[in-house]
């Protein structure tokens, strides 16, 4: 039976994960600081955050509707049908886990409960374990079904789960181990147990953002990292396969998984980093708003890429501010002609 033991984590931190996880601690620093000087802006970023986390997961797993409909549901119309009702459970699930005071950590208890939020009025099994073997399953491209992957059987589960559970608490303790690292590798051991008969990935995705809060990143308070991965969703599955493989045999590697979905979460700040900047310099002028976009950019950007983030400001103008903040010191330029990239000096 596969080994829950996350102490390796203290040693395990190669240069390339090293090296996004400082990026998206310092992402995670200046947001702060833009929380506490403008806190009705992200309050705005919050309230569509929800509704596109909950389209996002379920839109993973084949469950949608139209945007309207979706809207009505977020903000407390009933629900008409099953989809519509699993619908509303992941917008309960995520509504109690951002109310004020929530503390909630990693249990079996607790596990149980979000998967009982999330079926509780379309299934009799909603909060209990699987009762039956399960397995993924896969289809071709000449629509023949096979075995994907083998989850732990139902027998073992229960125990599986109290190991999970110990062994990140015993990981959190460790103040050497990278946080960002150990949520990966709980995510990934969730999936292969698959301890539920139905909703696994849903439940998977809220402890995601539980065990995110819980060490210190409320990213997907203000981006939706469900609809990030639902963009990216085949890279997704992919690093999900790569990571499982040899997982009985404590043969894995999570490192395909944890590279995932540090790119997910840089991509995520990425995002409201430009939510951020359209937002507060909507009733800027425009030389302004490019100044200002500058001297916020915390990973250089193309003249391309600033002109995609203002599209309402003419390239002429950006051309001319990126000129005088040059010549002013205060932006430098990397690179040349279509590889230049231009950063607050």
């Amino acid at each position: 039976m596969h080994r829950f033991d996350y102490r390796a984590l203290a040693d395990y931190l190669p240069t390339d994960i090293a090296n996004i996880t400082n990026v998206i601690f310092d992402l995670r620093a200046r947001n702060e600081m833009r929380q506490v000087k403008n806190p009705s802006g992200f309050e705005r970023l919050r309230e569509s955050a929800v509704v596109e986390s909950v389209r996002g997961s379920n839109a993973i797993e084949g469950i949608v509707t139209t945007k309207a409909r979706l809207e009505e549901l977020v903000s407390g119309a009933p629900p008409h049908t099953h989809g519509e009702c699993e619908i509303l459970g992941y917008k309960n699930a995520l509504e109690e886990m951002y109310a004020p005071g929530f503390s909630a950590d990693l249990s079996e208890d607790y596990v149980l409960h979000l998967h009982q939020l999330l079926l509780g009025t379309t299934s009799d099994q909603a909060g209990v374990y699987k009762r039956d073997n399960n397995w993924i399953q896969q289809r071709d491209a000449d629509g023949r079904i096979s075995v994907h992957f083998v989850p732990v059987s139902a027998a073992d589960t229960p125990d599986a789960m109290k190991q999970l559970v110990m062994a990140y608490r015993e990981a959190r303790q460790d103040s050497r181990a990278n946080q960002l690292v150990l949520v990966a590798c709980v995510v990934v051991d969730f999936l292969c147990i698959h301890p539920f008969s139905d909703g696994n990935g849903r439940v998977s995705r809220l402890l995601t953002t539980m065990l995110l809060e819980r060490a210190g990143f409320d990213i997907c308070r203000y981006v939706s990292i469900e609809g990030m991965i639902d963009e990216h969703k085949a890279g997704y599955y992919d690093a999900l396969e790569e990571a499982s493989v040899g997982w009985h045999d404590n043969q894995s590697d999570y490192t395909p998984f944890v590279l995932y979905l540090l790119q997910i979460l840089y991509a995520c700040y990425r995002e409201l980093d430009r939510r951020y900047v359209s937002g507060t310099l909507e009733r800027v002028p425009k030389a302004k708003r490019v100044e200002a976009l500058l001297m916020e950019l915390y990973v250089p950007a193309s003249k391309a890429e600033i002109c995609d983030r203002l599209p309402e400001v003419g390239v002429r103008t950006v051309e001319r501010v990126l000129s005088r903040l040059m010549k002013e010191g205060r932006v430098e330029k990397i690179g040349t002609y279509r590889d230049a990239r231009y950063r607050r000096a």
